[in-house]
């Protein structure tokens, strides 16, 4: 026990140092705009007060002191800070991939705030990333919520503070490809992969009972002997009490249906599928369970288990009682969330409240954020995009965007060259030669070290 009580007060100390690290805020009045709350319809002519980084006020004529900075946004569009549920940016490796099941890891430990693709995501308005690992490995690691707060150096700025943790998990081609094709581990097909994730569960439950009859034997027996910690199935066992939130990678439906089964029999009842290209195929048995959904809007056929598909399915899946969001996958499509709803706002047939939701307030709930962003209303945290017309039209381009009262992006002040100037008497450990930020990442296996490079070549 004193082994785990010390990693528990090693993570309890970090939070409270991260909870208590002074984050910048502002003060910002938006004036005459056309607001699009997304949860209280559209307003005209309305007004948005952000104090300390919190928005305090919506509504007309408002008033506040003469120091808040005020943008006049008359005949412009406001909507809440878009959202990406799915992405890969600000970080420096994607995939642990030497065993199939890695939850110990986090992409939290390679936070990059030099990266540019968080500018590039503001500039699209983008506020908040859902930065995940890949899809080489079943159960993956751990995920990292962000706010892209540009300009800051510390990665720890770039944390959402008490966001709630989640997990990368994956099914199909690219576990078993990473795995079982040519490296002779498992999993080399599908029925391994639910075979590692029953193996891997009941490995956690079996250790959370052995914590539970220790921590039981200790108030009678101070000198009980506690199993040892691991920190894999720490983070399983955490899975089963419902404190880590599941992502999961997957196409089929017919794996998808084995997944929910296992997940029913180990009694995990929180999860969001990624990608989910045949949900539409099952979307009644997915609002059954309560399984949220994360789609492309039109992107498949890029490999065999992706060749069924349809750009109906976010508003199926939605008609159906799923809640679901558009994710991009994509340094490059991150920045075009908009247009991504607006294709599914075009095949489907959804208001235009549905299809933002998409991008702002359904992410948001399936990070366990929807109480804090995702829509403009009093006590939400000053995230905002403002744009030169609707956001759904085609011709739309955001202007400015808004992370935590402060305007991190605004496009009439934006320069040609807007990478991050290094100190040049600062250590840097490791030679990244090229971060991917703009392709498809699930697979992609980590930056290359430059020694490693010179030496293969």
């Amino acid at each position: 026990m004193k082994l785990k009580t010390f990693f528990l007060v090693a993570l309890l100390s970090v939070a409270i140092n991260s909870a208590a690290q002074e984050i910048p805020t502002g003060d910002l009045m938006v004036r005459n705009a056309t607001v699009l709350t997304i949860t209280n319809g559209t307003l005209e002519n309305t007004d948005v007060l952000i104090q300390d980084g919190i928005i305090t006020a919506v509504g007309e004529q408002l008033s506040a002191s003469q120091d808040v900075p005020v943008i006049d946004a008359t005949g412009m569009y406001v909507m809440p800070g878009i959202i990406d549920a799915h992405s890969h940016i600000g970080i420096s490796n994607v995939n642990e991939s030497s065993a199939p099941v890695t939850a110990q890891v986090s992409v939290g430990d390679v936070l990059n705030p030099y990266s540019i693709a968080i500018y590039r995501a503001l500039a699209g308005g983008v506020t908040s990333s859902h930065v995940m690992h890949g899809s080489a490995n079943v159960i993956g690691g751990q995920n990292e919520t962000i706010k892209h707060r540009w300009g800051l150096l510390d990665p720890d700025e770039l944390r959402m503070a008490g966001a709630p943790r989640t997990i990368k998990f994956a099914l199909g081609e690219n576990p078993t490809r990473v795995h079982g094709r040519g490296n002779n581990k498992r999993p080399a097909s599908r029925m391994g992969v639910e075979y590692v994730l029953r193996e891997t569960f009941a490995k956690a439950q079996r250790y959370q009972e052995a914590w539970a009859q220790y921590e039981e034997n200790a108030k009678a027996n101070p000198r009980a002997i506690p199993p040892a910690y691991n920190s894999q199935l720490e983070v399983m066992a955490n899975i089963l009490s419902g404190d880590i939130l599941i992502h999961c990678h997957s196409y089929r439906a017919d794996e998808i249906l084995m997944l929910l089964g296992v997940l029913e029999d180990f009694g995990v009842d929180q999860i969001t599928l990624q990608h989910v290209n045949e949900g539409f195929k099952i979307a009644p048995e997915l609002a059954e369970f309560g399984a949220t959904a994360s789609v492309f809007a039109d992107w498949w056929g890029y490999k065999f288990e992706v060749y069924y598909s349809t750009a109906y399915n976010a508003a199926i899946l939605t008609r159906n009682g799923v809640l679901t969001s558009i994710n991009s996958d994509s340094g490059e499509l991150n920045r075009h969330l908009y247009h991504e709803a607006a294709k599914s706002q075009k095949y489907g047939d959804l208001s235009d409240d549905e299809a933002l939701a998409l991008i702002t307030i359904n992410p948001a709930i399936q990070l366990g954020i929807g109480d804090r962003i995702g829509s403009i209303e009093i006590g939400k945290e000053g995230d905002l995009a403002i744009f030169d017309r609707h956001p759904l039209s085609v011709y739309a381009i955001n202007q400015k965007t808004v992370v935590d009262g402060i305007v991190y992006f605004d496009i009439e002040t934006d320069t040609d060259d807007i990478r991050l100037i290094v100190d040049p008497e600062s250590t840097v450990d490791t030679v990244v030669l090229h971060s991917h930020d703009d392709t498809h990442q699930c697979l992609y296996e980590g930056s290359l070290d430059l020694y490693d490079f010179l030496e293969s070549n």
